[in-house]
């Protein structure tokens, strides 16, 4: 292996020859060979891919790349703006594997940490909005936008949007692009003009515009009221820092909000990622997409984070979801929701009064020199008026260090932003001196003023967290304080299947904190590019070869994005032949919940394929489905290995079948993590695919994102991958563009590109002989206590493998519930709970767990067997550790200690059964030493959703 690959996978030495005894194979590409169906063996090229360096290698070269971007100072704006990132908030969350490693927090008992966070996040979106509930953040601005308007279209019942032509131009692409999709009608618009908005969902403005143009209250109100009189909701693509000084959307008549947290301290980043946001009125709030976080309460009556209203999340309502999205952007939310922790109001307020300062301040200056300012009420963004000169003029300021925004020859729009100084601004007047003789008028600064009308008279964020922080100090324990209260990487094992909680290596993840690579606008002249430019092409390249696919998109910013731009390209492909009646999407019983909305969102029915009774497609269910719809099949998702956790040999038949039938296939590359340097998609039927290199490719989940979800395709496919406007490395409008930037969240992709570089061919097949083998290693363990429901060829499954533990309620009442929150006793995150298999655990060790960590989580399900087994005889069935199960600290200690059980068995289950194995007294001092205390008991969702509560209590909540 190579020094990295040494260092990244867990098993080595006599541990990996111990694994590869028990599952009776002599290494690991006799494993492969026999776990894997031989007709689907390709591997790629060596030379067509890196070679291993080593970490100090990699880190140097992404040094180098990094440095191969300009940073300038960056006056583009257009819905990316450079901001400080707190140094504390940098150091504590985003360059903290506590934070970064954890994952979304469906097991609400050990993510009260982050689930706080969020909730921080939502009470500051409803706030800075005045809008009744806000969503625990989006994928971007533009997505967000785009989600505002299926709103809309979902609450109505209609299929036209009015949108205001005043908006970025990336998020009037991703719009059309949604709606495309949704077959819903764009009615462009002028809302300083007459407007017929009859029959329309909803209007859409921007606030402020990309002009930088404002209006006044009364007009906003005005346009509210128009659409409202129609029938249709008022939504504003809103900036949340501009929000604390002018008059929030809630009060404008606004009954949807979205928009962008960038501003608040999260870098630029080349577009992203970043935290997009909605909000609505309390009367759309259970058709809000993506997630809430709610309080509730646990079982002893304390207050407790969860996710609220999840019936609508992906997996369980499928096509029926109100959107694909599975994750956003919860590790940029956070650091947001920090920033205006930090801040507090008053910071706010400031911050944005110094922004509007600066800009009101530079319109002056170039109005002294007889520049025309076309809009004289704006928040930050300023359009200049210089015929024929704005070229010369752009140039002017690259020579001084300044990018602005070329609109065309006539035209520059220049944004302030927090970083903005007087300096900044005096240089901006030199590059126009040195193009236009100056009239050197005085000019009186109140022509640019917003408006008393304009102006937020209502306070925001009165909640005392908002409050109490504001020192470093008090800050630092404060993130500290929220992060010990959950369970990450950093911790131990979480075996999630089909989520891959691998190792995110430091190396892989320092380079975000670049400036090179931080500090770039995504709309930089091409020049101050290069360096993004040489990573992109790499990672493309190299993508495109371990897959076998002729294209890659590095656009889509998630992985559901990514299922959603495959899908699309496969319907432009189709509707390009003249086949537009293919829109039959075929996808099997087992598959990702998102692939079934994803479907629908691109205009797709979706018609299920029954599973058999080994867990494969159902052949001849397929083969009817085929003729009952023959001539309609547009596509079929496959998940490979299946979401079964098997590698099904019949693979190559179905894709044969669907192929004949005029069909397209679509391969999910959630599970590439059993297939890498071994097998490609685009050898063995893919047509495309997308890939989440927040799962194989080491990319962190950060606590529910950042993520990232290329789209591979063949060459016929190629042409209608996402486009970007403005021009990019595919050609617009392609299938138009899924995200705000071209290289979607392309801070990131740093990790993914030493993550390859790292290991080089080998180190990338060594790590998935590995996840195979961590994976039939358990189930090898625990299939004598726990069965094993599917198996593939030879009897292996691939990188996963489900546990069933539903004969533990048949015979004893214990609920895969109570064994995932015993597993919190015994210091483990639970495995993937009830999916694809209602009442199953699927279980993902990753290639990066040692043998005694995988050791120590068989022991722990091993002994929740054995604990069932004692309910009913030793044990009362509403009185056993597996029910009372997370035992809190306080539980233990305060009011006596009443249950059949010992404190010792509810606090030390590892210990006890290490123990009792005769492991080392050194093992067990250590897992006694480094228990896990869970901050909640059990928690009671359904009390929640009866109770819905999404933002911080206020002041008056503690008035008792």
């Amino acid at each position: 292996m190579s020094d990295f690959a040494s260092r990244h996978v867990g098993p080595r030495g006599q541990d990996r020859e111990l694994m590869l005894g028990s599952v009776k194979v002599r290494d690991l590409d006799a494993l492969v060979a026999r776990a894997m169906p031989n007709v689907i063996s390709t591997p790629p090229s060596a030379k067509k891919l890196p070679s291993a360096a080593t970490e100090a290698e990699v880190a140097a070269e992404l040094t180098e790349i990094a440095a191969n971007n300009t940073i300038r100072t960056s006056m583009i704006g257009q819905g990316f703006y450079d901001t400080e990132t707190p140094a504390v908030i940098r150091r504590c969350v985003l360059e903290n594997p506590s934070w970064y490693t954890a994952y979304t927090p469906y097991q609400p008992e050990i993510s009260q940490g982050r689930l706080e966070a969020l909730l921080n996040f939502q009470t500051m979106v409803s706030e800075l909005t005045a809008m009744d509930i806000a969503g625990a953040s989006l994928l971007d601005e533009s997505t967000a936008a785009a989600e505002a308007i299926a709103l809309a279209a979902r609450t109505t019942k209609r299929q036209r949007i009015a949108v205001d032509e005043d908006l970025f131009a990336q998020t009037r692409a991703v719009i059309e692009t949604r709606c495309h999709g949704l077959d819903i009608e764009i009615v462009p618009v002028r809302v300083d003009s007459a407007l017929d908005l009859e029959g329309c969902a909803g209007l859409l403005v921007q606030y402020p515009g990309a002009t930088g143009r404002m209006m006044t209250a009364a007009q906003y109100r005005g346009l509210a009221d128009s659409i409202h009189r129609a029938g249709g909701l008022f939504i504003m693509v809103a900036d949340l820092l501009a929000c604390s000084i002018v008059t929030p959307p809630g009060e404008l008549g606004a009954d949807i909000a979205a928009g962008t947290a960038q501003r608040f301290g999260v870098p630029m980043g080349g577009g992203g990622p970043h935290a997009g946001y909605i909000a609505c009125q309390e009367k759309l709030k259970r058709n809000l997409p993506g997630r809430i976080v709610g309080v509730s309460r646990d079982s002893q009556g304390n207050p407790a984070y969860r996710l609220a209203l999840q019936t609508r999340e992906q997996h369980i309502r499928r096509e029926k979801a109100t959107s694909n999205i599975c994750t956003a952007q919860s590790l940029l939310a956070i650091m947001a929701s920090m920033y205006a922790v930090y801040h507090g109001p008053t910071g706010l307020r400031s911050i944005a009064e110094r922004v509007h300062g600066q800009a009101r301040a530079l319109a002056c200056n170039l109005s002294s020199l007889g520049v025309r300012i076309r809009y004289t009420r704006f928040f930050d963004t300023i359009t200049a008026s210089v015929p024929n000169k704005a070229e010369v003029i752009r140039a002017a300021l690259l020579e001084e260090n300044i990018t602005v925004f070329l609109v065309d020859s006539d035209t520059l729009r220049i944004s302030t932003d927090e970083c903005t100084k007087d300096e900044t601004r005096v240089s901006v007047v030199r590059a126009f001196s040195r193009v236009i003789e100056g009239t050197n008028e005085l000019v009186d600064m109140d022509q640019f003023s917003l408006g008393e009308e304009i102006r937020r008279s209502s306070d925001f964020l009165p909640q005392a967290t908002f409050h109490r922080y504001h020192s470093e100090t008090e800050m630092m324990r404060y993130m500290h304080r929220l992060a010990e209260k959950d369970y990450a990487l950093d911790r131990g094992m979480i075996p999630l299947g089909s989520c891959t909680m691998k190792l995110n290596a430091a190396v892989e993840v320092s380079a975000i904190s670049y400036s090179g690579f931080a500090r770039i606008h995504p709309f930089a002249p091409e020049s101050d590019r290069l360096g993004y430019r040489r990573l992109t092409q790499d990672l493309e390249a190299w993508l495109a070869e371990i897959t076998g696919y002729d294209s890659v998109s590095l656009q889509p910013n998630a992985g559901s994005q990514g299922e959603f731009a495959g899908l699309l390209a496969i319907r432009r492909y189709h509707d390009s032949k003249g086949e537009k009646g293919r829109r039959i999407c075929l996808i099997p019983a087992s598959a990702h919940g998102t692939n079934a909305a994803s479907a629908v969102m691109a205009g797709f029915r979706v018609v299920v394929v029954k599973t058999a009774k080994d867990g494969s497609i159902d052949l001849s269910d397929l083969t009817q489905k085929i003729e009952d719809f023959s001539g309609q099949i547009g596509a079929i998702m496959l998940t490979y290995p299946s979401t079964h956790g098997t590698f099904e040999p019949q693979v190559v038949e179905v894709t044969d079948l669907v192929h004949a039938a005029g069909g397209q296939v679509y391969i999910d590359g959630a599970n590439l993590n059993a297939l890498v340097g071994y097998a490609r998609p685009g050898a063995f039927g893919g047509d495309v695919s997308h890939l989440n290199l927040h799962k194989t490719f080491a990319i962190p989940h950060g606590g529910g994102g950042p993520g990232v979800g290329p789209v591979a395709a063949k060459s016929h496919l190629a042409p209608f991958l996402p486009g970007f406007p403005g021009g990019s490395r595919h050609d617009w409008p392609g299938s138009g563009a899924v995200s705000s930037a071209p290289y979607g969240s392309a801070s990131i992709l740093p990790i993914s590109w030493a993550y390859i570089r790292l290991l080089g061919l080998e180190g990338l097949r060594e790590a998935t002989a590995t996840a195979v083998l961590a994976a039939n290693y358990v189930a090898a363990r625990l299939e004598p206590s726990i069965p094993v429901l599917y198996r593939g060829p030879g009897g292996f499954v691939g990188h996963e493998c489900i546990l069933d533990v539903r004969p533990l309620k048949e015979k004893y009442g214990v609920t895969v519930d109570d064994v995932a929150k015993r597993l919190i006793d015994y210091g483990f995150h639970a495995p993937t709970m009830s999916f694809p298999v209602a009442g199953t655990l699927m279980v993902e060790p990753t290639e990066s767990e040692s043998l005694e960590e995988l050791d120590r989580f068989c022991d722990a399900m091993e002994s929740i067997a054995e604990e069932a087994s004692r309910v009913g005889s030793e044990w009362p069935a509403d009185d056993n550790p597996l029910q009372g199960a997370p035992h809190t600290a306080h539980s233990l200690l305060v009011g006596g200690w009443d249950h059949p059980y010992s404190q010792e068995v509810a606090a030390y289950p590892d210990a006890l059964i290490a123990r009792k194995k005769g492991r080392d007294p050194e093992y067990v001092h250590r897992l006694i030493e480094s228990k896990y205390w869970v901050p909640v008991g059990r928690i009671d969702a359904p009390w929640g959703d009866r109770n819905l509560q999404c933002s911080c209590p206020p002041p008056e909540a503690f008035e008792d």
